[in-house]
């Protein structure tokens, strides 16, 4: 009588754990989310405003205090969620744009030219997403626009040589073997087979591109390399807060924490979906 017990317990703990990972992500997610649409049609005080004393600690007027212009944090805060969300979701959109469609020109080439492609993918790869992203954004010029395609370039990389992967993987089945056999021509594979049958593990990599987006374009904000004022990017805040942490912690730790929670928001939602799209994974904890 214990036996089915313990087989129900098996199926069933995996299933709560799932849920509260994706649980816990998607609130997360949608609380910066929910922050950045209201930025959109409210915010406390104007973007420029600077009437503000300066460095003023969290009051009524002023919820998390003033920066050192005297610019309200929380206002610049709301703005830089905007920034993150939508840097993180170009970027991703760039990246999967161009990875999906180079990984599937080599996994469908000639061997000489599935081989060249693949050597130039790990050169690539070789450098980190940060480093590649700043040499672009140097050569283009600081824009919110051209901090998306650098990204987005950077990372595309890592998702062509992932769809590559899983599309030859997929172009073995038997029965990819039998519609190319039966006549059907490779628009008809890529949209019937291949992609319904990769997109669930490519979606938990762009998730996680996804959170490495937003860490990117923070990181070149606090290197003088992300969109320009007035755009008020966590990462400018982090680093225009650097020289009054201790009189003033607020202004560095607030931005941080916004960044820690989109980012564990984010990787929660990729170990969910990475759950889902590999029931084996989570039935064997």
């Amino acid at each position: 009588m214990s036996a089915p017990v313990l087989a129900e317990t098996s199926v069933v703990a995996p299933r709560r754990r799932r849920s509260w990972t994706l649980g816990v992500g998607l609130v997360l997610v949608s609380l910066v989310v929910a922050i950045a649409l209201l930025s959109l049609v409210w915010l406390p005080y104007a973007p420029a405003d600077t009437t503000g004393s300066r460095l003023e600690g969290a009051n009524p007027a002023h919820w998390l205090g003033t920066d050192k212009l005297g610019r309200d944090l929380a206002t610049q805060l709301m703005i830089g969620a905007r920034i993150a969300l939508v840097v993180g979701l170009g970027a991703v959109a760039v990246g999967a744009l161009l990875g999906v469609t180079v990984g599937l020109l080599a996994a469908f080439a000639a061997d000489w030219l599935d081989d060249s492609i693949s050597a130039a993918l790990d050169v690539v790869i070789a450098f980190p997403v940060l480093l590649l992203a700043m040499l672009i954004v140097a050569a283009q010029g600081a824009s919110l626009v051209s901090v998306i395609v650098a990204i987005g370039l950077a990372m595309s990389a890592v998702v062509a040589r992932l769809t590559r992967v899983l599309t030859r993987r997929v172009l073995a089945e038997q029965y990819v073997t039998a519609a190319r056999t039966s006549g059907t021509r490779w628009p008809g594979i890529v949209l019937r087979h291949i992609l319904p049958n990769i997109w669930p593990t490519l979606s938990v990599n762009l998730a996680l591109q996804f959170g490495v987006a937003v860490l990117a374009e923070a990181s070149l904000s606090y290197l003088g390399l992300g969109a320009p004022p007035p755009n008020a990017s966590w990462g400018r805040l982090l680093q225009e807060a650097q020289g009054t942490v201790v009189t003033a912690p607020l202004g560095a730790v607030a931005p941080g924490i916004a960044l820690i929670i989109l980012v564990i928001g984010v990787n929660f939602i990729a170990d969910g979906l990475r759950d889902v799209a590999d029931p084996s994974r989570r039935d064997s904890r």
